[in-house]
């Protein structure tokens, strides 16, 4: 209570105070204090298991950025020693995930970092972290959902030629474009989400199964390309390691972007049939999974056009481009639309639910 203008210490300890962690007894009770009531109660329904956090956790982790930033951090950074610091990337990513995994275990609960720090540290630090979530899942979606139309558009034969109803409209008295392509693939995969995380997580494992077969494509076409012409991208002057470590760790840096998205698994615990044993498992052949296709497609990229000869917007597609496969640009293009599809189905996931 307030005293005049003064606070008093009660209401400095509210915030600080903290959500007592629900035991497992407490939550085998309540799931069947749940199945007692036909699942209509407030708990989720317990339906994934590790192929659905894996689907969810990989659709959500491989985004457009595969596509990007090969070209951007080998001209850049690394050099031909890109696949390094792919891997470099990807154990700081296990070692983000492990925690997330541990605290996903013993809270088996909706709201991911909000509700970890919640219960370790207390509801100030939540609610700002909650709303950082917010921020991030909307911002990042947004992004997401924003990239799709300029993909399509290659289909189409360019912007100008999308259909009416997806192509951008710029708004005078906003004084910036508004793209319709996005709001209604949001609308739809909102619609999607509210039907249920079973529906969703069926949908997004589709999708990324179509995603990771695009991937394999690069990786044989790419790799049969490679051996035909003698691997031209690694005979460079400078050797493999052209701004040495500092190259290397400077990329890595950069491509934990491309690794950001299995936080995405936390935040279906409370839908896990079995959280202690199906999380870390979907987390790790996540992060296993995305850390082996992001190596092998730089292995090939890198090894198909010499990394300072690399178009840095898109380095795959041109790449097939210089050795007479312009159609393999449309099974690109398809890649990445799907890629930002299941991102944005990754990113407003964790808000629906």
């Amino acid at each position: 209570m307030q005293q005049g203008n003064r606070l008093s210490w009660s209401d400095l300890q509210c915030l600080a105070r903290r959500k007592p962690a629900a035991s497992s007894s407490d939550r085998a009770a309540a799931a069947e204090a749940a199945a007692a009531d036909g699942g209509n109660g407030t708990r989720l329904a317990k339906a994934l298991s590790v192929p659905h956090l894996t689907a969810i956790g990989v659709g959500s982790t491989i985004g457009a950025g595969i596509y990007v930033l090969v070209g951007t951090v080998a001209r850049e950074h690394a050099g031909p020693a890109l696949t390094v610091s792919f891997l470099i990337a990807g154990i700081a990513a296990a070692l983000s995930a492990m925690c997330y995994a541990e605290l996903s275990c013993r809270f088996p609960s909706a709201g991911s970092a909000y509700h970890y720090s919640y219960i370790c540290i207390g509801e100030s630090v939540a609610w700002l972290i909650g709303w950082a979530l917010i921020l991030e899942y909307t911002i990042g979606g947004s992004t997401v959902a924003r990239g799709i139309s300029p993909n399509l558009a290659l289909f189409f034969g360019g912007q100008d030629k999308l259909p009416f109803f997806l192509a951008q409209v710029h708004v005078k008295w906003l004084d910036t474009p508004v793209d319709p392509c996005a709001a209604i693939l949001v609308l739809i995969v909102t619609a999607l989400l509210c039907l249920g995380i079973k529906e969703s997580s069926l949908v997004e494992g589709v999708i990324t199964i179509a995603n990771i077969v695009i991937m394999l494509f690069i990786i044989c076409a790419g790799g049969w390309l490679g051996f035909r012409n003698g691997w031209p991208g690694y005979n460079v002057p400078k050797g493999y390691f052209p701004n040495g470590a500092s190259g290397v760790f400077s990329g890595s840096a950069t491509l934990f972007f491309a690794y950001i998205g299995f936080d995405a698994v936390a935040s279906t615990a409370e839908e896990v049939k079995n959280p202690q044993r199906d999380l870390p498992l979907g987390m790790g052949l996540t992060l296993s999974l995305c850390c082996f296709l992001y190596m092998m497609v730089s292995v090939v990229i890198v090894g198909l056009v010499p990394y300072y000869a690399m178009d840095p917007d898109t380095p795959i597609s041109s790449a097939f481009a210089q050795y007479g496969m312009e159609w393999a640009v449309y099974v690109i293009s398809t890649g990445a639309v799907l890629a930002l599809i299941a991102s944005l189905i990754g990113a407003i996931l964790p808000q629906v639910h």
